[in-house]
């Protein structure tokens, strides 16, 4: 009786690990995307795991294990520097050889490209993981620099100063401040497009927070032209506060992609509002270079809803949503620097 009874709880325990396996492989397909659970390509990534290769290319560095040093030779034989610093492990070679290798055969069976571990397939170039996305941030963070030099140039070598050597311009330090966040978020936007790893995802996200968060309160205080400290204090604190909160959520409890979108969205979508009324009812002479930026910030954000594959594996919504962003760059600090001479030269009016 024992030993039957023995012999029915071993096969239930069975039957209880095949059920949570098989749930698990489902409920992990469910997730991912639709390229993760190519039978293809699973077999591929399997493979090149064990391997080191996929066809005909092996990688060399599937013979190191995390600490660098090679499995079947001495300790002094250390993964080179390069590699190191592009953190290439072979799982990440094995799942983009792969992916190239399944694409090329999607696309001559003439099917649309699919998304593996949640991105579209780029093509690498010179170890680039998104190279148009990476190109078009090195533009922006180029045109913030250029920007907000000629923005310095103007102010303090242009433009008349006060006694204490100081800009007439009551919104220079705000300038400034918006200017190092700019470049520091282009930046880190150039880092993570290079090499996707939780680092730079978070350190993107941050910054791109940061950006939006500040440009929104830049916003309202040049609209509402709020020059008194006390007062710019407090209609930033509220604000600094939210964007703070949203930094650590994002840092140290959940870094939510979908909830980080909806928030960047809405701080967007505020300030171009702020910008487009007080652009519509001011008389401010470069008003059209406003409403410029705000209508093509606008229609660039379409981009980002409007999904889809990469072109020759490179130019996907989201690189060329980065790439539109470049001329209005020039034209936003175009119209900083006309604002700072504008209100320079009235002031300047006024006192005489």
């Amino acid at each position: 009786m024992s030993t039957g009874f023995s012999i029915h709880k071993m096969m239930m325990d069975r039957y209880s690990i095949a059920v949570f396996m098989m749930i698990s492989f489902l409920v992990g397909v469910l997730n991912a995307s639709e390229g993760d659970s190519d039978l293809h390509y699973r077999s591929c990534l399997a493979e090149c795991e064990e391997t080191g290769c996929v066809g005909d290319q092996c990688f060399r560095h599937c013979n190191f294990p995390s600490d660098g040093v090679l499995v079947d030779g001495p300790w002094y034989m250390k993964e080179p520097l390069y590699l190191k610093w592009k953190q290439w492990e072979c799982e990440s070679d094995c799942r983009y050889a792969c992916m190239i290798d399944r694409e090329k055969e999607r696309e001559e069976r003439g099917e649309e490209p699919i998304k593996y571990h949640g991105k579209w397939p780029f093509k690498r170039v010179l170890g680039i993981q998104e190279p148009a996305s990476v190109a078009f941030s090195a533009l922006n963070l180029a045109m913030h620099l250029h920007g907000w030099l000629s923005f310095v140039n103007l102010l303090y070598y242009n433009l008349p100063l006060n006694q204490d050597k100081k800009a007439y311009y009551e919104f220079a330090s705000l300038c400034h401040v918006y200017a190092i966040l700019a470049m520091n978020s282009w930046f880190w936007s150039i880092v993570f497009h290079t090499r996707e790893v939780d680092l730079t995802e978070s350190l993107d996200y941050s910054s791109a927070v940061a950006l939006l968060g500040y440009s929104l309160i830049l916003s309202i205080l040049r609209s509402f032209n709020v020059r008194d400290e006390a007062a710019r204090v407090m209609v930033a604190a509220p604000f600094l506060a939210f964007f703070t909160t949203h930094i650590l959520y994002l840092n140290f409890y959940n870094l939510d992609y979908g909830w980080n979108v909806k928030v960047c969205a809405i701080m967007g979508v505020a300030q171009l509002l702020v910008w487009a009324i007080w652009a519509g009812v001011t008389r401010h002479p470069s008003r059209w270079k406003l409403w410029t930026v705000v209508f093509g910030s606008g229609l660039a954000m379409l981009l980002e809803i409007y999904d889809f594959p990469p072109h020759y594996g490179v130019f996907d919504a989201h690189s060329l949503w980065h790439g539109t962003t470049v001329p209005l760059t020039f034209l936003w600090w175009s119209f900083i620097r006309d604002d700072a001479e504008i209100r320079t030269l009235d002031f300047i009016k006024k006192i005489k």
